[in-house]
């Protein structure tokens, strides 16, 4: 019988729409940037993102970028209007590169989905740089 009440369960939640189980997420490349390894860091454009299931209602993102070797740095980031096909080109605002002293560190973007004030989601990316 418990398989049973799995089985329903399972079968209940697929037929409630991918809604249900859809999550705000980002993607991103570092793109075209210059090498930088000296721990001062260019003012460079941003990554192209790639973000799925925006909350609706959303009027728009910001983006800040964080190392999490060296987590005081304010590499800084941007709030932006993004269009309903959850891209954002490269180079749609400038912030501070990764730029780690002699080595390799992990950077996370943080994108909050915002309508108006109110903050609706938000979702993380992290990549090692450099790769």
């Amino acid at each position: 019988m418990h398989h049973s009440l799995l089985s329903a369960a399972a079968i209940a939640l697929a037929l409630s729409g991918t809604s249900a189980s859809a999550e705000f997420s980002i993607a991103f490349e570092w793109g075209n940037i210059p090498a930088c390894n000296s721990g001062r860091p260019n003012t460079v454009g941003s990554p192209a993102f790639v973000l799925r299931d925006v909350p609706p209602g959303t009027t728009s993102i910001e983006f800040r970028l964080k190392d999490r070797d060296a987590p005081n740095y304010d590499h800084g980031g941007a709030k932006v209007k993004v269009g309903s096909d959850g891209q954002l080109p490269f180079g749609a605002f400038k912030y501070k590169s990764p730029c780690p002293p002699g080595g390799v560190h992990t950077y996370t973007w943080t994108a909050t989905a915002r309508a108006d004030r109110k903050v609706l989601a938000r979702a993380t990316a992290s990549r090692k740089y450099p790769e």
